[in-house]
């Protein structure tokens, strides 16, 4: 077999934790291992570590790949210029794999699923990779435990060996269909995750999704790797459920035999999480009187709550999320919200860590952007240029080098440099001792995507 991990995705319903530029697979939720590396773990575990891809988007392939390092340096990711949705990546990471000679079973999985169980996972990935090769495009199916309107559910129908054909797929219905749904046993949870062969998703293609199916064959992995912007821009925005699951007739469904939770919104979180007698999940600086049933989350400061009930609270430096329990599905049209008046809460946490030390938004407004840089011992930030903006640096502590244009600066404490518009720069810290810098950018766009890397030691650069 081999393995399809998608790690796009903003996971907006569990902001203020995910942002945009650190969504929730990159996150460490309840684990010292993020979402995205415990899912690269368990395709290890049914399939060679050489057999599995990573598909993302441009912004998120820095941080896709330095995740991924830790398991292998040739793990290969493809980049998405902009994000365009399940079906298109699908689509054209299975070309990839057919550019490669390989038309083997493929496991398509998200990257943001909690799955403890990998013995019976990968026992439900064994009947799905049978019916697979029967000519089915198989889904996995959750068994539902609450009305839950956040889900795309399945229908199942007449009975096959390893699983089911299925009926119809209804994609997050009311309450009261869910209630319906619930009591029913015929009804699943579509968890996302597909198994197919090669040949057969793209003849399926060819018959429901005709523009997919065209978009797809126009890219020739043989030559180059590169996913072309303008070609790529031509796809539909559309999840695989709803180009494929809902207009095709080889649809299966296995049941999964094992725990899952796709941590989607925060009562998801909630419920993975062990709690007190009182139902309450603390995690963080907590203390509490006389709550039940909440879930307090503290990232740095301290949060006491008294009193409260079906709750869940979620501190972050720059937000604080409050919200009733049975409410958690609201908190994407926060993130909308946040998104539609441009404010940067949505996309960037005002601390951001890297491979190299971290960084901590001070200031910003029109046309400017302070920083304050954090650069741990041997740490070093990679070779880089920048299109739209200029850097002023300031030394606070520790001693800087920095290369500017083929020229290298030692720079103490209170000493400061210029890095123009485009010109070459690297900053390091050779000592035993932590170095801090303030940054001070200016230009019209002050955005973490204008980084041309050149040379980078954490192997950041494609």
């Amino acid at each position: 077999m081999h393995g399809i991990i998608l790690a796009g995705g903003s996971g907006s319903r569990l902001w203020p934790l995910s942002r945009e530029l650190y969504p929730k697979q990159l996150l460490k939720l309840n684990s010292e291992k993020s979402l995205l590396e415990k899912t690269f773990e368990r395709l290890m575990s049914i399939m060679d570590i050489d057999n599995i891809i990573a598909v993302t988007n441009a912004k998120h392939f820095s941080d896709v790949k330095m995740q991924l390092k830790e398991y292998s340096n040739d793990v290969r990711i493809l980049t998405e210029p902009i994000a365009k949705n399940t079906a298109p990546a699908i689509a054209i990471s299975t070309k990839f794999l057919l550019d490669c000679g390989m038309d083997d079973v493929i496991v398509a999985t998200p990257s943001d699923h909690l799955i403890e169980d990998t013995e019976n996972f990968a026992k439900t990935i064994k009947k799905a990779q049978n019916l697979a090769n029967e000519g089915y495009i198989v889904t996995i199916g959750v068994k539902p435990t609450y009305a839950g309107t956040g889900f795309g559910y399945i229908k199942a129908g007449e009975k096959i060996e390893n699983g089911y054909k299925v009926e119809f797929f209804k994609e997050k219905p009311d309450m009261k269909t869910a209630d319906k749904y619930l009591s029913s046993n015929d009804y699943y949870w579509n968890a996302g995750i597909f198994v197919f062969k090669a040949a057969t998703l793209m003849e399926t293609m060819k018959e429901c999704a005709k523009t997919i199916y065209e978009n797809t064959q126009k890219f020739n992995f043989k030559i180059q790797e590169d996913i072309d912007y303008m070609t790529f821009d031509k796809y539909p925005s559309i999840s695989f459920d709803y180009a494929i699951l809902e207009n095709a007739k080889n649809i299966a469904m296995v049941k999964m035999e094992c725990d899952w939770s796709d941590l989607g919104s925060w009562d998801a979180v909630y419920e993975s999480n062990k709690k007190d007698e009182s139902g309450n999940v603390k995690i963080g600086n907590i203390i509490e009187q006389n709550c039940e049933n909440t879930m307090l989350y503290s990232s740095e400061r301290l949060l006491a709550g008294v009193g409260l009930k079906n709750v869940i609270i979620v501190e972050t430096p720059d937000a604080i999320l409050a919200c009733n329990k049975d409410d958690t599905q609201g908190v994407k049209q926060i993130y909308e919200k946040l998104k539609e008046t441009k404010n940067d809460t949505h996309r960037i946490h005002t601390t951001v860590y890297r491979p190299w030390g971290y960084y901590t938004v001070l200031n910003h407004g029109d046309g400017y952007l302070t920083k304050m840089i954090c650069v741990s011992r041997k740490g070093q930030l990679s070779l880089q240029s920048h299109n739209y903006r200029s850097e002023h640096w300031v030394v606070l502590s520790g001693i800087a080098r920095v290369t500017l244009e083929n020229k290298v600066f030692m720079l103490k404490a209170g000493s400061s440099i210029d890095i123009p518009v485009k010109a070459i720069h690297s900053l390091a810290n050779p000592y035993d001792t932590e170095l801090k810098i303030i940054e001070i950018q200016k230009g019209d766009k002050l955005i973490e995507e204008d980084i041309i890397r050149y040379k980078d030691i954490y192997g950041r650069v494609k």
